[in-house]
């Protein structure tokens, strides 16, 4: 039996060699759209770029509430070519009314600084004053040519208000003297009640309303007829409105001269 002693041999020869380092792996490289969206967000704003973006938003949001307002709120939206042409024709004729009374007021000047008799031209200009201021008044009787307004209806369907845009827009039409059935209407007249208890200066007066004005036919109509104006607000109320022209409408419904309690002329 042999005593040889043999070095015990190791299970796996590799075990006392050294182990190499694993190479660490390469760095992932980032597409172009991955660069774009790194240097994009998160976004690197300034305090002016803020400040910049700031204001052009309440700008655009201020344009924006103007242009809704501007084009919700127009009257005018909504009507046709041949009614645009009236109301133009209308603000003409307004104007002409004014160049008018400005002749009128220089002519009656040239005629006080160029009269012989300055004082006998001042008494006549005086009572042709009198005489106007009294139909502004509705304390003299007048008369000219002008329109007949009639509205009817149930009670309910026509208020007082309706009755007070009707007198609005003759007003800015022309309308020099007018009067509702037997109330003479002037400056600080107003009205009251509704349905079937309207009252115009404390005088009650019932359907139908017939309205007495003088003034120009031709402005005094197409005043009442525009859309949305006047008669279209009584028709849609089930209410209803004609209008006849005449070469002489008689306003003689008058009121009580008053003297005013405080008031004294400043003239010399």
């Amino acid at each position: 039996m042999s005593n040889d002693v043999h070095p015990e041999t190791p299970e796996n020869p590799d075990d006392d060699k050294a182990t190499p380092s694993t190479p660490a792996a390469p760095e992932k490289q980032q597409t172009g759209r991955q660069r774009l969206a790194a240097g994009l967000w998160p976004p690197r704003v300034s305090r002016a770029q803020l400040i910049v973006a700031l204001l052009l938003f309440v700008l655009g949001l201020g344009l924006a509430i103007q242009v809704r307002s501007t084009s919700d709120n127009s009257a005018l939206r909504g009507a046709r070519q041949e009614d645009l042409v009236r109301i133009l024709d209308e603000l003409d004729d307004r104007t002409q009314r004014l160049e008018d009374e400005k002749a009128r007021l220089e002519n009656q000047r040239s005629e006080l600084e160029s009269s012989s008799d300055q004082a006998e031209e001042a008494r006549k200009q005086t009572q042709e004053k009198e005489q106007q201021l009294g139909i502004l008044a509705g304390t003299v009787a007048a008369e000219g040519p002008g329109i007949t307004l009639t509205v009817a209806g149930a009670a309910a369907a026509v208020e007082s208000d309706m009755l007070l845009d009707a007198i609005q827009e003759l007003r800015a039409a022309g309308a020099e003297a007018i009067q509702i059935n037997d109330v003479r209407v002037v400056a600080d007249s107003y009205f009251s009640g509704a349905g079937s208890d309207i009252e115009i200066d404390g005088t009650k007066v019932t359907a139908p309303y017939v309205f007495k004005v003088i003034g120009k036919p031709e402005d005094l109509e197409p005043a009442l007829n525009i859309p949305g104006g006047v008669i279209q607000t009584l028709e849609k109320e089930q209410a209803t409105a004609t209008v006849a022209k005449s070469e002489k409408i008689v306003v003689d419904a008058l009121r009580p001269a008053k003297r005013p309690d405080y008031a004294q002329s400043s003239s010399q």
